[in-house]
């Protein structure tokens, strides 16, 4: 399964209510008008409700995860859960923005990536789980994913899954030419030209030009910060001067100008007959893209092989996040604290973390899963026994701190294909297509009431 960091085809409708940004910093249950105010035994309300009969929709696209649900609702028999597809990723936003404004017809529980949580959460669209204790979870999950739902000084979503970035590589055509797993951008660059010399019609990697998440996770891990936000109204942007951001221009200027890559959207059949002929050599993403693999393409099994991100420094080693998602719970639901129980349990209960991993192949965002030596020692027969875990385990732990979205990250990422894509596709001048990006960005921004600046 994989958490999509993709958004395309939305623009305006997603804005809704991101001008009452300015309002109330509190309380509530950190929601609109309609949540309860929380009460000092907001946290043993929450435990007492998993008694009591409750109806919940969930709305999520998690493939297979209906298998968990059940397991709740086979130790929490009065509780009945309702799984619903409403759509993916930005489609599911659409209809659940639509549905908050009208007041009606929006889900208890709602899967949310962590790049739209901040939208959701400075709106004062989900609760704020705070209000019932839900920091208390803090410990059980990795720093990087309790990073992306703490958000202004509250938890806004539970952490379901992780997508700390590998290098996925065919081991077969490295053996081949006695390339070694680059541990450096430098050494990446100088295996794509390798592998372009043995057969020009091949790519070390592919760039997909409307994926703007794709794009923010290497700049992230290059060091980049480019988006950050005081408060609940202040917002800089600065693709334009940041040094992250410059750093992975430079590289990948390189392998685009020097055709090393190839611009290609991903996941289309024509993608994946890439990935599985060999054209393209490498993947460079989440750690959820073996379930991808394994079932997309599985002739290749014993072919692949995973190593570290290269490095810009590698006495500095950094890693970023590439997709994974958060399950928040919506103002408008008549049992918030059976919402809240029940979102805590999906994603903290030992029993839900396993059947999600091995049920609906999401990579764990909890610390018991990811430090368990059967997870973490079980040899993959697809990847040639590889313990690939021990290396998507460490990439978790490497993850650097201090990344943050835009408080209307669904937006940019809706005209990323219209600036930076155009310039990936076409060869055209990064840093010219991201200040084009930021220039809209701010622009954007300061229409929904938002107080920019720039650079």
């Amino acid at each position: 399964m994989r958490s999509i960091v993709r958004t395309a085809g939305v623009a305006a409708a997603l804005s809704v209510a991101l001008a009452a940004c300015g309002g109330n910093s509190g309380g509530g249950g950190g929601g609109g008008a309609s949540a309860p105010a929380a009460a000092p035994s907001a946290s043993a309300a929450v435990q007492d409700a998993l008694s009591k009969p409750a109806e919940l929709t969930f709305w999520t696209w998690v493939t297979g995860i209906e298998k968990t649900v059940a397991r709740f609702q086979a130790k929490y028999p009065n509780i009945k859960v309702n799984v619903v597809n409403a759509g993916q990723s930005a489609d599911q936003y659409t209809k659940l923005q639509t549905a908050i404004k009208a007041g009606s017809g929006a889900p208890d529980v709602a899967q949310v990536e962590y790049f739209a949580l901040p939208q959701f959460a400075l709106s004062k669209q989900v609760v704020n789980l705070a209000d019932y204790g839900a920091a208390a979870l803090k410990d059980k999950f990795a720093a990087s994913a309790w990073s992306q739902v703490a958000i202004n000084g509250g938890v806004y979503g539970i952490p379901q899954d992780t997508g700390p970035m590998a290098m996925f590589y065919r081991k077969d055509i490295f053996d081949k030419l006695k390339i070694k797993p680059p541990t450096t951008w430098a050494e990446f660059t100088e295996a794509a030209r390798k592998i372009k010399a043995d057969n020009p019609d091949s790519f070390i990697t592919t760039i997909d030009p409307g994926d703007a998440g794709g794009v923010d996770s290497m700049i992230w891990q290059a060091g980049g910060t480019p988006f950050k936000t005081s408060g609940e109204s202040n917002v800089s942007v600065t693709l334009a001067s940041d040094p992250g951001v410059k750093q992975w221009v430079s590289t990948f200027s390189t392998l685009l100008g020097e055709k090393l890559v190839d611009p290609q959207p991903g996941w289309t059949d024509e993608w994946w007959k890439g990935m599985g002929s060999g054209k393209y050599v490498t993947w460079l993403t989440g750690a959820w893209a073996p379930n991808g693999i394994v079932n997309s393409i599985p002739k290749t099994k014993g072919k692949w092989a995973v190593a570290p991100m290269p490095q810009y420094d590698a006495a500095k080693p950094m890693n970023a996040e590439n997709g994974g998602s958060s399950v928040a719970v919506i103002p408008q639901s008549k049992n918030i604290p059976a919402a809240v129980a029940f979102a805590e349990w999906l994603n903290s209960d030992p029993e839900a973390v396993k059947s999600l991993n091995s049920e609906a192949g999401l990579f764990p965002a909890t610390k018991a899963l990811l430090d368990d030596p059967a997870f973490r020692d079980a040899p993959q027969d697809f990847f040639g026994g590889q313990k690939i875990n021990q290396v998507l385990g460490d990439a978790s732990t490497a993850v650097r701190p201090g990344w943050q979205y835009l408080p209307f990250q669904v937006y940019a990422n809706s005209i990323f294909k219209d600036t930076v894509g155009q310039a990936i596709d076409g060869g055209g001048d990064l840093s010219a297509a991201l200040k084009s990006w930021q220039d809209r960005i701010t622009a954007f921004g300061t229409e929904q009431g938002f107080t920019l600046s720039s650079g």
